[in-house]
């Protein structure tokens, strides 16, 4: 067959999966949605919010089919421009935006709203996709590393001023794609390291993290020491000391302890120098150095420059203990809300915790809780492996395409979707901040419903022509 005559329009070699798992999440969204904001038993009575939904639903189908007629090279042609004006609408909506819940994230248009940070993910989505598969972009050199990350920097940044966190933290899933066009591995391993370092900068009280750091930089000195005389004897000095400190640890003069027993670590350090393993010092102490002082600036940060509601927030997931009783409210009546289902639910429209409003927002950041109550262990364990299934089925999109435009897309939408899905079901379960995303095709939300049927309908274009490219 030849190329011209593999071209297409419509729904000619369209993935059916793809397209299948779409649908299957819509239905499942609006069906959930009619359970979280029906307050009686009746099928028929659709509320305000699941009529709007319908609305937005019918829009998005007519809104892939009219993708399905566009010429697949519109997409990368006009990407930046979609960008651009991705852009402007986010500076736009600061200024003349409608605030809902403190947050300046919305444009007012009749009686329904436009989120502009939903469509600017696709926009950017669509410009790294294009950067990326340009013959001069190469993610293993500064220049095409500094390109890519002000493509994501600069949504984030005017993302948060709206103040909306949660958006803004999505446009790193684009990670997940510089890590498939081999955004060096250390990368990876010092975010990840700092991110956690920070989570048990904010769980336990600095000291006690630099106090690790020097026990496990102590204990790889010890370990290293060639003298195995030596090595005994410092290993049980350490021991010894280690002892001492546990005991006086609640001592009022604990800190005095802790600051003595820095001073081991020098001395470590130049018993290493001296034997020869300059290298090992030379990495060591400045990791434990850092690692201290990382700490001490978490804490600072925490304390010092983020808002009491993010405070909350925060301590909601790590020390509950120290969360607001109104902060951790929702969390706990989340995790009753979706175990009250147990293995099979208490069925449709009988969710006795969603009618009663327990969980607030359940439509939109919450409906999670309500395929918990009223589908069960069931339902929920449905609902992910139909996410998982959708995820996997878009990888397998981007591994077969001939397009270094088209893969790149693929891979920046399973990232965002995976983003969502992870988060939005996290924070209901108390697994990651409660941060406030949607849960894509599910939640209620004619943004972020069109926003996301622009992205899987743009990708099966793409792959649909993939045999022309």
């Amino acid at each position: 067959m030849s190329i011209r005559a593999r071209r297409n329009n419509g729904f000619q070699n369209v993935d059916l999966q793809t397209l299948s798992y779409y649908i299957g999440l819509v239905v499942v969204g609006w069906m959930m949605i009619i359970a979280a904001t029906a307050k009686g038993n009746d099928f028929g009575e659709l509320s305000s919010e699941a009529t709007k939904q319908g609305f937005f639903i019918i829009i998005s189908f007519v809104l892939i089919v009219g993708i399905s007629f566009i010429e697949w090279k519109f997409w990368r042609t006009f990407s930046y421009i979609f960008y651009a004006l991705s852009i402007l609408s986010l500076i736009a909506v600061l200024i003349i935006g409608k605030k809902v819940s403190g947050a300046t994230s919305w444009f007012s248009i009749g009686g329904f709203s436009l989120q502009p940070s939903e469509f600017a993910k696709f926009a950017t989505c669509l410009a790294m996709a294009s950067f990326l598969s340009s013959y001069n972009a190469n993610l293993k050199i500064f220049k095409s590393q500094f390109i890519a990350f002000g493509l994501i920097t600069i949504p984030i940044i005017l993302i948060l001023l709206q103040p909306d966190a949660g958006s803004a933290i999505v446009f790193t899933s684009f990670l997940i794609l510089f890590y498939r066009l081999g955004l060096s591995e250390n990368f990876y391993i010092v975010s990840l390291t700092m991110t956690a370092l920070f989570i048990i900068a904010l769980i336990y009280q600095p000291y006690y993290v630099v106090l690790g750091f020097m026990l496990l930089g102590a204990g790889i000195f010890v370990y290293n020491i060639k003298n195995e005389r030596r090595k005994w004897a410092i290993g049980l000095a350490l021991m010894i000391i280690g002892t001492v400190v546990g005991l006086y640890f609640f001592h009022p003069y604990y800190r005095e302890i802790f600051v003595a027993n820095f001073l081991l670590i020098p001395i470590l350090s130049f018993n290493l120098w001296r034997n020869g393993r300059k290298e090992l010092v030379k990495l060591l102490l400045p990791l434990i150095i850092f690692g201290g002082t990382f700490a001490y600036g978490a804490n600072f940060a925490f304390n010092n420059i983020l808002k009491p509601h993010q405070q909350s927030r925060i301590n909601v997931w790590l020390n509950p203990s120290k969360a607001p009783s109104d902060a951790i409210y929702n969390l706990r009546q989340s995790k009753l809300t979706i175990g009250s289902g147990e293995l099979s639910g208490k069925g449709f429209l009988q969710g006795t915790r969603t009618k009663l409003d327990f969980v607030p927002e359940q439509s939109t950041d919450f409906i999670f809780c309500t395929v918990g109550e009223e589908q069960g262990f069931i339902g929920v364990f449905g609902i992910i492996v139909l996410y998982l299934l959708f995820l996997y089925r878009i990888t397998v999109i981007a591994e077969r395409q001939r397009s270094d435009f088209s893969r790149n897309y693929a891979y920046g939408v399973a990232g965002i979707l995976f983003f969502h899905f992870f988060i939005n079901i996290g924070m209901t379960m108390g697994l990651v901040m409660i941060i406030g995303i949607p849960l894509p095709f599910i939640s209620y939300g004619g943004s972020s419903l069109l926003a996301f049927s622009l992205m899987i309908g743009v990708l099966l274009k793409l792959d649909s022509n993939r045999f022309s490219i």
